[in-house]
């Protein structure tokens, strides 16, 4: 009795070490199969068939048992309760295969979309300007190079001290590359390197000039000498720019003024046909009265021509100071154009300050004498796109 259940014991755990390892190949095969319609048709068919069979028989009794066991029968040929249940099927092979599509939809997606490796700042200027820069007029590298201002750089062409590849220029609109011709100006050769474009913001104090032609005055160019003492540790190799304002605001007036060595920066800003508003906040002496308001909107002649502005606001008064305020937008932006308005209607300026041009406004956490370098996207406020780089 004891041998016969021994045997009985045996051939169940046989029975069931053989159900889990044909199981465990079925799964296999299930797995690598991109979906349940690659099976094999009779293989499909069968399968098909189990609905019924959702819970396989273990009994070491059952008919198939010696089927199992033995490895000779085909695949195709195997016990319908030797598989998992058709349900499970179905339902593993919707869960496994629509996902595989998806991730090959992204990884698809992900190498159509795939841009450009983008290169570093220093290649991009190096490319710009060995490439990308057409040759320019004489009197604008000159300009460039920081030799002299745009004027005194065509008085040094006139006065033919200017030679171009061992001949002599007298023509300001000689069409030079200063990567390829040899320039020289009063004996000195100028560099084939032009220094690199700045663009800085400074919020101006009052008593400066935006001029350096007088030097009883001081100027705001001044307030850029830590700047470009520091350019040869931060530009190794670099010519120092020749820097400028872009326009002008007066002795007595504070604010925003753009400093750069760009002329055609500088030209597009400050002409008329740019179309940008200049924002002013002007601190009046007195009473601001609906009168005053009239007459501001109203606008002035300025050298014959009528200014208009383009809004004018009286701002409520500050706790700290006790004076009226207005903010006056103009479009044009004439030499004293805000003063004489505010005189014409009757008012008189106590302080005047420059708070915006185009979409660049002046930060108010920038001090008086302090300036930032302005960013891609403070040029394109003030309406300037800068040379095409590399991407």
């Amino acid at each position: 009795m004891a041998s016969v259940i021994t045997t009985t014991t045996t051939t169940t755990a046989l029975t069931l070490t053989s159900l889990h390892l044909t199981k465990l190949s079925f799964l296999s095969l299930h797995r690598s199969a991109t979906s349940f319609r690659t099976l094999s048709p009779r293989l499909c068919s069968s399968l098909s068939s189990l609905h019924h069979h959702d819970s396989p028989s273990f009994s070491p009794k059952h008919p198939s048992s010696s089927t199992l066991l033995n490895p000779n029968i085909s695949d195709d040929l195997l016990a319908p309760h030797a598989f998992p249940a058709a349900s499970s099927l179905h339902a593993l092979v919707e869960k496994t295969a629509p996902r595989k599509v998806v991730v090959a939809e992204k990884k698809k997606a992900a190498t159509t979309t795939t841009e450009e490796p983008k290169y570093s700042k220093a290649a991009r200027r190096f490319f710009n300007q060995r490439f990308r820069e057409p040759p320019q007029r004489l009197a604008k590298v000159l300009a460039a190079a920081g030799v002299a201002s745009r004027r005194s750089s065509e008085e040094l062409i006139f006065q033919r001290k200017v030679t171009v590849n061992g001949t002599v220029c007298d023509k300001p609109q000689t069409r030079v590359d200063p990567g390829k011709d040899v320039i020289y100006v009063n004996g000195n050769r100028l560099p084939k390197r032009l220094p690199p474009k700045v663009y800085l913001a400074l919020n101006k104090p009052k008593g400066y000039i935006c001029s350096s032609g007088q030097k009883e005055s001081k100027s705001v160019l001044c307030l850029f000498d830590d700047f470009l003492k520091s350019w040869d540790k931060r530009f190794p190799g670099e010519l120092k720019p020749r820097l400028f304002t872009v326009g002008r605001l007066d002795v007595a007036t504070t604010g925003l003024i753009i400093v750069t060595n760009d002329g055609d920066f500088a030209q597009r800003v400050s002409h008329p046909s740019s179309n940008l508003t200049k924002e002013y906040l002007a601190t009046v002496v007195g009473q601001v009265h609906k009168r005053h308001l009239m007459a501001l909107s109203q606008g002035t002649a300025i050298d014959g021509v009528h200014c208009t502005p383009e809004s004018v606001e009286l701002l409520p008064r500050q706790p700290d100071n006790l004076r009226d305020r207005l903010r006056i937008v103009v479009n044009e932006g004439r030499n004293h154009e805000v003063r004489e308005l505010v005189k014409n209607a009757g008012l008189e300026i106590h302080s005047l300050k420059r708070t915006r041009i185009g979409g660049f406004r002046l930060s108010t956490d920038l001090r008086l004498g302090k300036y930032v370098e302005l960013r891609e996207n403070d040029l394109k406020a003030l309406g300037w796109e800068k040379s095409k780089l590399l991407k």
